[in-house]
């Protein structure tokens, strides 16, 4: 079994949702097919339906989030420090061709949010971002071509 690296903050999140799928949702869902049920014929019941389908998504999304808890390693990545970019950095990035500055927390791919600035270890840019020091720069080839970025700084909060 591989280990899956975590953040706190994104083991929590997967935590908490694994508690409201099993303290909320399922006892709200059987509840549901049971009212369904009581209103007759199954075959032509469009909420029994859509409940059995609901209740298949929650025991497949609590099977997943088990797996994910159960082959998580923790890293706090503010026991860390350095230049080099390690997973859990938040890193900032100089594009070197428009001379913009993104800043990226480099997470595991089940807290991945690029919206949010947190973008996955195993994405392009998380890849190629991986050990290098501030001042390095890099290339990365995305949908629009190669791109060339400049690490502007490192840290670890």
């Amino acid at each position: 079994m591989a280990e899956i690296p975590i953040t706190k903050e994104g083991y929590q999140a997967v935590v908490d949702e694994l508690n409201k799928l099993k303290k909320v949702e399922r006892p709200d869902i059987i509840k549901k097919i049971a009212e369904a049920r009581s209103h007759g014929d199954l075959k032509e019941n469009a909420e029994y339906h859509a409940a059995r389908e609901r209740q298949s998504f929650i025991e497949g999304r609590i099977a997943y989030l088990e797996g994910i808890v159960a082959e998580s390693k923790v890293i706090d990545p503010s026991s860390l420090s350095g230049s080099k970019v390690l997973f859990g950095a938040t890193v900032t990035i100089l594009d070197l061709e428009s001379d913009e500055e993104t800043t990226y927390k480099i997470v595991s791919e089940v807290e991945s949010d690029p919206k949010n600035g947190k973008i996955s270890v195993t994405s392009p840019i998380g890849r190629a971002l991986i050990g290098k020091n501030e001042g390095d720069e890099l290339k990365v080839q995305t949908p629009s071509g190669v791109k060339e970025f400049e690490v502007v700084e490192v840290q670890f909060i």
